[in-house]
């Protein structure tokens, strides 16, 4: 039966993962690494496919091995979190939504770029 739940898992992590390529708001790769760590309790040929796939596998092997996102994945997810606060801004949004933007998006900029830089291969 847990066989089953983390492969489940591990497919809804993706498919939030791909939703997150479209929206700026939703973070690709916290999903992607929830999918493989989901797929290694459930699945280890699912497993092996996203470590090795082209696209995802370099950013999921670097924070394995490393604790570090690429330069370029962070410059790209701190540009999407200002972009976000911009639109925001733009629009008008209400200033305790202003806040709470600033509140989290800023704790995830923190985080990411406290992360090594090391290369994704």
């Amino acid at each position: 039966m847990s066989r089953y739940f983390y492969i489940a898992l591990g497919w809804a992590a993706v498919a939030l993962g791909l939703v997150g390529v479209i929206l700026p708001v939703l973070p690709t790769t916290p999903f992607l690494l929830i999918a493989a760590f989901a797929f290694g309790k459930g699945s280890p040929e699912k497993r092996a496919w996203l470590i090795e796939h082209a696209h995802f596998g370099p950013a999921i092997r670097n924070w394995e091995e490393n604790g570090a996102i690429s330069r370029g994945a962070k410059v790209l997810a701190c540009s999407m979190m200002a972009l976000v606060l911009c639109i925001s801004l733009i629009l008008g949004a209400a200033w305790w939504v202003l806040g709470l933007q600033v509140l989290f998006m800023g704790a995830g900029a923190a985080f990411i770029l406290t992360r090594p830089d090391g290369a994704a291969r």
